[in-house]
């Protein structure tokens, strides 16, 4: 099985469309998103759509909950807020009910996990930024390897005596050693890339490749500005953080 598996589109339509077009140019069996389809970008609508397009398994971000009134927005800052008030507005009831729907955590053919946040309390949405964060994950991992989110940085994480860390884009999945891969965002990139990610995971070959896709970052900022979402939501799509 080949999976192509993407998170964080954040309604940013064009970010998607050329991960879709990469991805397309592989042989994917499967297609899997790691939630927050919505939240910021000024495409919700259309985001959701083409991820129920290409029969992805979906996972619920925090964003997702947000807008479908399961998460509290209090959690959000002004930009976030504003943003996820905006999306409620543009989504029908039964896109809503989609994404309150949407499960947390999933655990596919026992071979790998999705989550978007971590696997120690997954309805917190809390970040596995460091090696400590990821050991809570890894210590509940019952898969070979867990595919995860919301930092928006793509970073593998690998047990062993001690977690460790890697920022390689190419990386080898060994059964006998539990791995946590980020595999970054499609529509909100945060690491001073402002590529869109996503990633391949070729189960056979127990291979992932994390993959950069260049999209019309200045079609997707004019479509923000012009549905009047926060501008900044907009500006720092330029600098990917």
């Amino acid at each position: 099985m080949r999976y192509g598996i993407y998170s964080d589109i954040h309604a940013n339509l064009e970010a998607l469309q050329a991960v879709f077009a990469r991805l397309e140019q592989e042989k994917i069996d499967q297609y899997i998103c790691l939630g927050d389809i919505v939240g910021y970008g000024a495409n919700p609508k259309e985001c959701i759509q083409m991820v129920l397009d290409k029969k992805s398994l979906v996972i619920a971000g925090n964003h997702d909950y947000a807008v479908a009134g399961k998460l509290n927005l209090d959690f959000f800052n002004h930009f976030a807020r504003e943003a996820a008030m905006w999306t409620r507005k543009q989504l029908t009831n039964d896109e809503k009910q989609f994404l309150a729907n949407l499960d947390l955590v999933q655990v596919i053919q026992d071979i790998l996990t999705i989550v978007h946040g971590t696997l120690n309390f997954p309805e917190m949405f809390d970040y596995i930024q460091t090696s400590y964060d990821a050991h809570l994950s890894l210590e509940l991992l019952e898969t070979p390897v867990c595919f995860f989110g919301h930092s928006h940085v793509p970073i593998t994480f690998l047990q062993g005596q001690t977690v460790s860390f890697s920022m390689d884009e190419e990386i080898t999945i060994e059964k006998n050693r539990k791995t946590l891969i980020n595999v970054g965002s499609v529509g909100q990139p945060r690491d001073e890339n402002p590529m869109a990610s996503c990633a391949i995971y070729d189960a056979e070959a127990g291979k992932v490749s994390i993959h950069r896709v260049e999209y019309d970052i200045e079609g997707a900022i004019e479509k923000i500005i012009k549905a009047g979402l926060p501008e900044i939501l907009g500006e720092r799509l330029r600098y990917g953080r």
